[in-house]
């Protein structure tokens, strides 16, 4: 490890990682707040949520894998593999013509983002001590504060100036750079082991995993449940079983079930798979309010949610001091308190509640979710061995991809579920599903009858409405999970 460090320009790598970082937060800030100029463009309010999902669905199931290989070959080949199959899925999502393009080329996109997030932390974890990763996570949450001001204000000048087209191809050049530093500057010795590949593992993992969140979907986009839906669950049931007992026996298994036996690895897990599927919630639906029920622009949508990115720098910050000095259970329970005492003002605000309002509720967000994320993400990596730190910081990730895969789902169900009760009340008034497509893009939303305005922005707000109470109970869930944690200091 000596020998890498020497041999790696530290300071040049991580400056890379902070820009792969600030490309993955690109993409997420800029397809929130370009979401519902795509449906309007699109006509595709029904399957939006594959747009969000597809691309969660194809990161979650390579995001193991990644983590696995990692530690096998090493870091450098699979982030420059990421990298160049996810620059490749935003050149195509930038020629998308339709709905079906755009999810299909989102999937190739999220193959390619499964090894930027969880091998870019493994990275971090290799080249600095434990004592100063927790500082240089914060500092790479200032990427994501970064992103969060550029992503929603730039991308809302490209929807509202040129097409919603170009909010993929940011993502081109910022590869491209990522990948020549990374090429340059990032230079590891490992000592390559011939091991029995886990093929059996990796398949029933990978068929797990797929079947698990398609039957989530096919559940969010159907009106009428069907008992056929429930097959879906029983063949990712049956993979499961052929997972766990592939990796009883395996030699080198794709995902050591010794890692579960850590109490504080599990809860850790879970928690920060529990409030990531109340941030996408807020990434998705707060833009949804500020362009739907308020009728601004694109830009103004991105913008609620930016105070969020900035204090996620604070919370970092506060983190890797806090870690050196109070135990984890004790940080969780505070940064958990700040996000659902958060969740619970956004359950409580009325139709017409100001916009500057927003922007405090998610300042708020922000501080605590960076608390959160940095102190689980480090925590994880602390408590397993350092040839698995690779393989752990990607079940990290994938619990949080699967967190926000379930949630954007669930909250899909009960958008459409409570906007088709409240258009069935209100069909004799004239109003049409159809029309939820034009409402939420505020330059089709302008085509639309001045006198149904307010019906129509009643009902996405009842359905908005509910979405949030669904985001709060989540957080309060997270939070009783960390109540069983040993209070331990990891650092």
């Amino acid at each position: 490890m000596e020998k890498n460090k020497k041999q790696t320009n530290v300071t040049i790598v991580t400056i890379a990682i902070f820009v792969a970082t600030f490309m993955t937060a690109v993409e997420g800030t800029i397809v929130s707040t370009a979401m519902p100029t795509i449906i309007g463009s699109l006509e595709g309010m029904s399957i939006m949520n594959w747009v969000f999902s597809i691309y969660l669905l194809t990161n979650a199931i390579m995001t193991p894998i990644y983590g696995k290989l990692s530690d096998m070959i090493g870091r450098k080949p699979i982030l420059i593999a990421g990298l160049l199959i996810f620059v490749i899925g935003s050149s195509l999502c930038g020629l998308s013509q339709t709905m079906t393009q755009l999810i299909l080329f989102r999937a190739i996109q999220g193959i390619g983002a499964g090894a930027i997030m969880p091998v870019t932390s493994t990275v971090i974890a290799d080249i600095y001590p434990i004592e100063k990763r927790a500082k240089v996570m914060g500092l790479n949450g200032a990427a994501w504060g970064v992103a969060g001001i550029f992503g929603p204000l730039f991308g809302g000048f490209l929807v509202d100036h040129l097409s919603w087209h170009w909010i993929f191809y940011i993502n081109v050049p910022i590869g491209i750079i990522t990948i020549l530093l990374f090429l340059s500057f990032l230079h590891e010795e490992f000592t390559y082991e011939r091991k029995a590949v886990d093929y059996l593992g990796s398949i029933s993992l990978t068929g797990t995993l797929l079947f698990l969140l398609y039957g989530i979907q096919i559940i969010g986009d159907t009106e009428e449940f069907k008992l056929s839906m429930l097959d879906w669950f029983v063949a990712s049931l049956i993979c499961f079983a052929i997972f766990i007992f592939a990796e009883k026996r395996a030699a080198d298994p794709i995902l050591p079930l010794s890692l579960f036996s850590s109490r504080t690895f599990v809860i850790q897990n879970l928690a920060a798979a529990l409030v990531s599927g109340f941030l996408i919630g807020v990434d998705v639906y707060i833009p949804m309010w500020m362009q739907g029920l308020k009728g601004l622009k694109a830009a103004m949508g991105g913008f609620a949610i930016t105070p969020m990115s900035l204090t996620w720098i604070v919370g970092s910050f506060i983190a890797g001091q806090m870690m050196l000095k109070r135990p984890v259970k004790t940080i969780l329970t505070t940064s958990l308190l700040i996000v659902s005492i958060s969740a619970l003002i956004l359950t409580l605000l009325p139709f017409t509640t100001p916009f500057y309002v927003f922007l405090l509720i998610t300042a708020l967000i922000g501080l605590g979710m960076g608390l959160t994320i940095t102190t689980t993400t480090v925590t994880i990596q602390n408590v397993v061995p350092k040839n698995q730190i690779g393989i752990a910081t990607s079940v990290n990730t994938l619990f949080r991809i699967l967190g926000q895969t379930i949630m954007i789902s669930l909250y899909g169900i009960v958008l459409n579920n409570k906007m088709a009760e409240q258009l069935q009340i209100h069909q004799s008034k004239g109003v049409e599903s159809k029309m939820m497509n034009e409402l939420i893009n505020p330059l089709t939303a302008i085509h639309l009858d001045p006198d149904l305005l307010p019906t129509l922005r009643m009902i996405l707000y009842d359905g908005i409405h509910h979405v949030f109470i669904y985001g709060f109970i989540t957080v309060v869930l997270a939070l009783v999970f960390n109540q069983f944690a040993k209070k331990e200091n990891v650092i």
